[in-house]
């Protein structure tokens, strides 16, 4: 059975940085994706970044570009998200998960909310002005 628990969410000021933790059980996670959806009350999810941990490449969202850094410990099983220079429309509930990744000459994932396999529970961030 997959696992995912997302962690590290909390209250901070514009500019502020947080680090979130997506902690995962269940599949081979050295070889798959791994993501990060954000949603705000009464707006479709978001892809905020995805990462294939066979070789660590990552991909990001355009409104999180330069401020927010995606990486894994494959020994942990672990993902996390670094967000600096965080601002008030960061405010969301940001949910990791996981999915086979895609192999297309390459191997890829997608930030593609109905591509996600599997979601964990969310863990809310709230960025004062």
């Amino acid at each position: 059975e997959v696992q995912l628990q997302a962690s590290g969410g909390g209250e901070v000021q514009a500019g502020g940085s947080l680090r979130l933790s997506c902690t995962a059980s269940g599949f081979a996670f050295d070889n798959y994706a791994i993501g990060w959806f954000r949603q705000i009350p009464g707006k479709e999810r978001e892809g905020v970044s995805c990462m294939t941990t066979v070789n660590g490449n990552t991909y990001y969202g355009d409104s999180v570009k330069g401020r927010f850094t995606m990486s894994s410990d494959n020994a942990k099983n672990a993902a996390y998200l670094q967000m600096d220079n965080l601002k008030p429309e960061d405010t969301a509930v940001y949910f990791c998960t996981a999915s086979p990744p895609f192999y297309y000459g390459g191997v890829y994932c997608t930030l593609k909310e109905h591509l996600q396999k599997d979601w964990g529970q969310g863990t809310q961030v709230t960025v004062s002005s």
